[in-house]
């Protein structure tokens, strides 16, 4: 037996959320990879744990003005504004290329109100079977109705509503996901545990903006956006620290993740799986980059089971 056909037996990558198995922790998060067609010429997608989808909502949304993105000093600030085509385009059109690959799938929703989430889940689950849904309560572009604060995971009482509201659409996986612009994150997480949460994934980005001196304005069109990549990095670690040692569903980690060390990183702070978001578009092959330095970094540390890590730091 070969060396490298060795390893790859005795090393197990598998991790489990509620009653679904993954083949490995390490997810793509939602708005940075669509549906996966776009990234099928650089990345093996039946090797992603999980394609989480670009957030869609009952309705089609136009989004926010442009310029929408702009590169920082460590990282993107983005104001998309969660543009999509609606849940009908997204089910005729764009989940039949992901339903043929053979890796998880989680489709990840927002809504202005809570009939619409209900809507939303129960479209998806009138036609498809994805693995989960995840709730994006954490976009810093979408107002939603049921809160006096900007975010709906701003709002403990909001939160906790939206998810019991979900719970009775679907018995499939639900997740999540939070914003770190809060006094208390572990406080929402542990709201959406208590309403029934399966998992919580963290973090949203922080908002900011850029200034163009010379033009004297704003650079992107919606004046504030949410900053990703690198700079977030040590907050969105605490952050996972912080709820995991709080509730006791799994937490799925993100937020400036562009190595498989930083993978790491984040499952020894309790991380049970991580989503990499905006290394997909600085580099739309890093994937298996990725994974391929965190499979090394296990053979290093001659862990056998990559589940072994989480929570480890204490």
């Amino acid at each position: 037996m070969g060396q490298g056909k060795g390893i790859t037996q005795d090393m197990d990558l598998i991790i489990k959320i509620k009653n679904i198995t993954f083949k490995n922790p390490i997810w793509v998060a939602s708005g940075t990879f669509g549906c996966g067609e776009e990234f099928q010429d650089f990345v093996d997608l039946e090797k992603v744990g999980a394609i989480v989808t670009k957030t869609v909502t009952a309705r089609a949304r136009e989004g926010n003005p442009p310029p929408r993105i702009v590169e920082t000093a460590s990282g993107l600030l983005n104001s998309i504004g969660l543009e999509n085509k609606g849940i009908d385009f997204f089910l005729k059109e764009q989940y039949p290329f992901l339903k043929k690959i053979k890796t998880r799938k989680v489709v990840s929703v927002s809504a202005s109100s809570v009939k619409e989430f209900e809507k939303c889940i129960e479209k998806i689950y009138e036609k498809e079977d994805p693995d989960a849904v995840e709730l994006n309560l954490s976009c810093p572009n979408v107002k939603h109705s049921g809160t006096k604060y900007n975010l709906l995971a701003q709002d403990a009482k909001a939160t906790a509503k939206v998810v019991r509201a979900a719970k009775k659409k679907t018995k499939k996986l639900l997740i999540v996901k939070l914003t770190p612009n809060v006094t208390d994150i572990a406080g929402i997480a542990i709201a959406a545990e208590a309403s029934g949460a399966d998992a919580v994934a963290l973090v949203n980005t922080y908002p900011g903006m850029a200034i163009d001196a010379e033009a004297m304005k704003p650079v992107l069109g919606n004046v504030v956006g949410g900053l990703s990549g690198p700079a977030i990095k040590p907050m969105a670690l605490k952050a996972v620290r912080d709820v995991y040692k709080n509730v006791k569903i799994p937490v799925i980690g993100m937020g400036g993740i562009m190595t498989g060390i930083d993978v790491a990183e984040f499952m020894l702070a309790g991380a049970r799986a991580v989503q990499l978001g905006t290394t997909n578009l600085v580099d739309p092959s890093s994937y298996e980059r990725i994974l391929g330095e965190f499979k090394a970094y296990l053979k290093r540390k001659k862990i056998k089971k990559a589940a072994s890590l989480v929570g480890k730091l204490g």
